[in-house]
């Protein structure tokens, strides 16, 4: 009896045994986390940070590194915030703003107060040239502050803010390599930051070719050539479908009408000493439609569309709402594009304090509104907008935010928030999208 109980009580010590090293080694494991089915699976190591704990260690655990792919979904996921970019609807965009931190001093926020034409009218008004960072060459005051366009987290922010609004297309100012206007500083080594910018934000960019000192059709062609050359290749370069089909890139030019349709001639027209057509830097040029007569003029230079730019109802003939219709009939007729360009208003006071007859007040938003309804009215391929950041002439639909500077009350977007003419854009921009869908039934 004696050993029998020996033996029971040895075999309840073992039992005993077995089921602590079992519960001691099932406790040492630690489930995956894991979605379905992570419950069956097990680590036989402890995480890192929990040995650290064990042996009173502080150390950071390095954060792990993130795959291309899982980049590419995280990115793509932040697209779908967005509303769908309209790639009809162009935003001017302008890219020669700089500050100290990355330009070394102002640029352009340093505007020069400009004088009035007539001697007698400009000794009335004040000169010289504005002091940033409070007092800049604009009516508005910018979210950003007076920025500079070399910064990337600009460019990012710009970027939000036009896929917020809907808009598919940037219309970049552009001066040729080792050019600029006459208040800023070469802008052509920006554009690989701005083209980059945009493709992240699924946005493409065209080229709004200024009037660079001496343009005329042979140095023109060499600059469309070193565009496609250099930028053609970009997935952000904007290309145009044609009606034929074909996908061309597409120029905004501005002040077209300083050269003569014969010289325009010469580069668009397939009999032209420089022509440009059917060659491999062929495209859609766009010239500006200022007064009536330049329609005839336009059609004899050969270009294949006009657009109206200016933000002020009745200040020409091509930016006066009412005509757009008519025009877009002479453009059907003649098989032209029609691009009207909309603008959220016009005040240009603080560099052209004599021009307050041209002033196009906001009205909260409702000019804007007219404008955008009397351009989709017209049935346009295209709508232009003037502008998103073209602060000096008070069109810009980018944030702006109140401030006071000792007796400077600059203007603002109130009652509404610094994104009204983001929302605005992004409601006309959705409206013209489904009436294009409607023409085509």
């Amino acid at each position: 009896m004696a050993r029998f109980r020996r033996k029971s009580c040895c075999a309840l010590i073992t039992l005993a045994l077995a089921v602590f090293f079992i519960t001691v080694i099932l406790k040492s494991l630690s489930p995956e986390d894991n979605h379905f089915g992570s419950q069956f699976e097990f680590k036989l190591i402890p995480p890192p940070r929990q040995m650290e704990q064990d042996n009173n260690i502080v150390v950071s655990a390095k954060p792990a590194q993130m795959m291309p792919e899982e980049k590419a979904d995280r990115m793509e996921n932040k697209m779908q915030e967005f509303p769908e970019p309209n790639y009809n609807v162009h935003a001017f965009y302008y890219v020669w703003y700089g500050n100290p931190q990355f330009d070394g001093k102002y640029v352009h926020w340093d505007h020069l107060l400009l004088p009035h034409w007539d001697p007698k009218v400009a000794s009335g008004y004040p000169t010289g040239r504005h002091q940033p960072p409070d007092d800049i060459g604009a009516n508005f005051y910018p979210a950003l502050g007076p920025y500079s366009s070399k910064d990337p987290s600009v460019l990012e922010e710009h970027m939000r803010q036009l896929r917020t609004a809907a808009v598919g297309v940037l219309a970049v100012s552009w001066y040729p390599r080792n050019m600029n206007d006459e208040n800023g500083e070469e802008i052509d080594n920006l554009l690989p930051l701005v083209l980059d910018a945009a493709d992240k934000y699924q946005l493409k960019v065209v080229f709004h070719i200024e009037p660079y000192k001496g343009r005329d059709d042979a140095n023109m062609r060499e600059n469309i050539k070193y565009i496609m050359e250099r930028y053609g290749n970009h997935p952000a370069f904007y290309r145009y479908k044609t009606s034929t089909g074909k996908l061309l890139p597409l120029y905004y030019i501005y002040d077209s009408y300083l050269q003569t349709p014969d010289v325009w001639a010469q580069l668009l027209k397939p009999n032209g000493i420089s022509t440009i057509r059917d060659t491999p830097y062929d495209g859609i040029f766009i010239a500006l439609l200022v007064e009536e007569r330049h329609k005839k003029d336009i059609q004899t230079a050969g270009f294949d569309g006009l657009y109206t730019y200016f933000a002020t109802n009745g200040f020409t003939y091509g930016s006066s709402h009412h005509n757009w219709r008519s025009i877009k009939t002479f453009c059907d007729y003649n098989n032209l594009v029609f691009i009207p360009s909309v603008g959220p208003g016009y005040i240009d006071t603080s560099i052209r304090p004599w021009n307050s007859q041209n002033t196009r007040n906001r009205i909260n938003g409702k000019y804007y509104e007219t404008s955008f309804n009397a351009a989709v009215e017209a049935r346009p391929q295209i709508i232009s907008i003037t502008s998103f950041n073209e602060w000096h002439e008070g069109t810009q639909i980018e944030k702006a935010i109140p401030k006071t500077w000792g007796k400077t009350v600059y203007l603002d977007y109130l009652p509404h928030k610094p994104t009204a003419y983001l929302e605005i854009t992004q409601k006309w921009a959705r409206k013209f999208s489904n009436e294009q869908k409607k023409w085509l039934e």
